[in-house]
């Protein structure tokens, strides 16, 4: 490739990285936010939550035609195929994130401002920074390119299950101390399992991250914890 064209092609590269971390503070905000009307059942803050999730799912358009564009200009080879490779994983994980967000924020809005013991939710909450630590530990690994931390991030993920495990059984326990809190901890159950969920992809998103750098797959089998209290409990919501 002649300079120009090189330094047109960094140029591309960098443009994709500051929207994939565009993308990545908007889903750390999401996160926080939902949580945040969980905890406090505030239906307004979980209505723009909701609404605010149309950004991220124009971001990763955005991302995905940049993408395009720069295969068929461009046509990289080797590790700057893998970044732009890479970029649109991160851009499908960061808007899987963002979805699971408003499913909480659903949630919050279905409960129209019930506000059950406070210990409730606790487990929940623990859950959900656990999972912003993720999000920010591997969204950084990104940004500098480190592959022992996007592994580091990889192999938490079992501490994430743990804990989801936990809530499910605590939350079993709370409805049968009391039939009242059932109609809440069911809706907790789901919101658990939709941050179980984001620890799913902050940690494909650390795959990702290592088959930049080092264009391979992980080798080792990705460590999973048990979350399996109750089978019947899917995320399949609407996105």
């Amino acid at each position: 490739m002649t300079d120009h064209t090189i330094k047109a092609f960094d140029a591309d590269l960098q443009d994709l990285s500051r929207m994939v971390a565009e993308m990545g503070g908007l889903a750390e905000k999401q996160v926080t936010d939902s949580a945040d009307a969980l905890a406090k059942r505030d239906t307004a803050l979980a209505q723009r939550v909701i609404a605010a999730d149309g950004y991220i799912d124009d971001l990763q358009r955005q991302i995905e035609e940049k993408a395009v564009l720069t295969i068929a200009r461009r046509q990289p080879m080797a590790v700057d195929l893998r970044e732009v490779v890479g970029a649109l994983r991160l851009a499908g994980d960061l808007e899987r994130i963002g979805d699971l967000a408003k499913n909480i924020a659903k949630r919050v809005v279905a409960l129209n401002g019930e506000f059950p013991p406070p210990k409730l939710i606790r487990g929940v909450e623990h859950m959900t920074d656990l999972v912003l630590e993720q999000m920010k530990a591997v969204l950084d690994a990104y940004a500098r390119r480190d592959v022992n931390s996007a592994l580091a991030v990889w192999r938490g993920d079992e501490e994430i299950d743990a804990v989801c495990t936990s809530v499910f059984r605590e939350l079993l326990t709370y409805m049968m101390e009391d039939p009242r809190n059932i109609t809440f901890c069911i809706h907790l159950m789901f919101c658990a399992k939709n941050i179980e969920r984001m620890g799913d992809h902050a940690t494909n998103i650390a795959e990702s991250v290592h088959y930049i750098i080092e264009g391979k797959p992980i080798a080792d089998q990705r460590p999973k914890g048990d979350t399996t209290t109750i089978p019947a409990l899917r995320v399949g919501e609407g996105r």
